[in-house]
């Protein structure tokens, strides 16, 4: 069984975005769905489906991005100084 980053992909009540994809992501993104299909015994999953659970995994573990939101957050729910 391969490592993935990512787990089972759940259903979710869609946003329509409309993204051009260069050719080699899309065709990464399609072999990525073979392997998580067929590790999970699974049918491939849609490169589509892939992209929102990627882009949530980037976020959630983007130490960077954590840091700097945090004053932010902080300004808008009004417990900062």
């Amino acid at each position: 069984m391969t490592k993935l980053k990512l787990g089972p992909i759940v259903d979710q009540k869609p946003v329509k975005v409309s993204v051009d994809l260069p050719a080699v992501l899309h065709r990464n993104l399609v072999l990525y769905g073979e392997v998580l299909g067929r590790d999970s015994n699974q049918p491939p999953v849609d490169p589509v489906r892939l992209i929102v659970p990627m882009l949530e995994r980037f976020l959630a573990t983007d130490r960077g991005f954590a840091k700097s939101k945090r004053p932010i957050q902080t300004a808008r729910d009004g417990t900062g100084p």
